[in-house]
């Protein structure tokens, strides 16, 4: 009697009267249980000590995998948010594949951009854009490839898709991401960024994301001659200088690297 009322109870929750039954026809009890179930109202409670044998012969609770399979069956039924969970955060196509899943790397080489989209890409470098770090580091800022990324496809039409979970190594948090433009795979990188206790956490995974942008443009050919030993040589020889500065508290002494157009900044100070 127990088993019927929590059939009972079970279906009347989903609505799944015939349809979860019909997998179990085979074992002779389903079409009992569903009548049952139907009319339990009508049926007199009967003492635990002395139950039908009939029944006791057909109940469904003899079978250990019943009721588990059954309540997972409704829930699933019940609860569509809850049984597409494990699909949520994941980007699909317009073909309605999973692009980490079904392929990765969807429409990777298949043909080459526009040729107005190209352009933007390969566009030269203004000089005035380029930036350089204390230690000689030539390096185009973040925000300016988003700007070439929106020019060629648009608002829209580019994102940066995380592959996996952070990793860090107790100063170094990581991240792998895939650069996709208008649908397709362009490139994968994983950005890197320095982090010291949870309090920049924040500002770090934003730095994981932008270094990852920043490596994954160089298949796209933004800013391409940032890795050309020639044209730093010569970018440096016209637009930057060396010198010597001392520390304001310090007081030691160092090589840095500015541009001609710049002055040092604090700490530092040339004497």
């Amino acid at each position: 009697m127990y088993s019927i009322i929590r059939t009972q109870r079970l279906l009347k929750c989903a609505g799944l009267r015939k349809v979860l039954f019909q997998n179990h026809s085979a074992s002779g009890y389903s079409s009992r249980i569903i009548k049952k179930a139907s009319s339990a109202s009508q049926i007199p409670e009967k003492s635990a000590s002395n139950p039908d044998p009939k029944e006791t012969k057909s109940e469904p609770g003899k079978d250990p995998n019943f009721f588990k399979e059954l309540d997972e069956t409704i829930l699933s039924k019940a609860n569509p948010l809850e049984s597409s969970q494990t699909h949520l955060g994941k980007p699909y196509l317009e073909n309605g594949s999973d692009w980490q899943v079904d392929n990765q790397f969807f429409g990777v080489s298949k043909q080459p951009f526009e040729q107005p989209v190209v352009d933007i890409l390969l566009a030269p470098i203004d000089p005035k854009d380029i930036e350089i770090k204390p230690d000689g580091l030539l390096y185009l800022p973040e925000i300016k490839y988003r700007r070439v990324l929106n020019r060629a496809f648009g608002p829209g039409g580019w994102g940066l898709i995380p592959r996996g979970s952070y990793s860090t190594n107790n100063t170094i948090l990581s991240r792998e991401y895939a650069l996709i433009c208008l649908g397709r795979f362009v490139s994968i990188a994983r950005g890197e960024q320095e982090f010291f206790g949870e309090n920049g956490l924040a500002t770090a995974t934003e730095g994981v994301k932008s270094n990852a942008l920043m490596r994954c443009c160089k298949d796209l050919g933004i800013a391409s001659e940032l890795w050309d030993p020639s044209f730093i040589v010569d970018y440096k020889k016209q637009y930057c200088v060396s010198e010597w500065v001392t520390h304001v508290t310090k007081g030691n002494k160092k090589l840095v690297w500015r541009l001609k157009s710049r002055s040092f900044e604090y700490p530092w100070v040339k004497k």
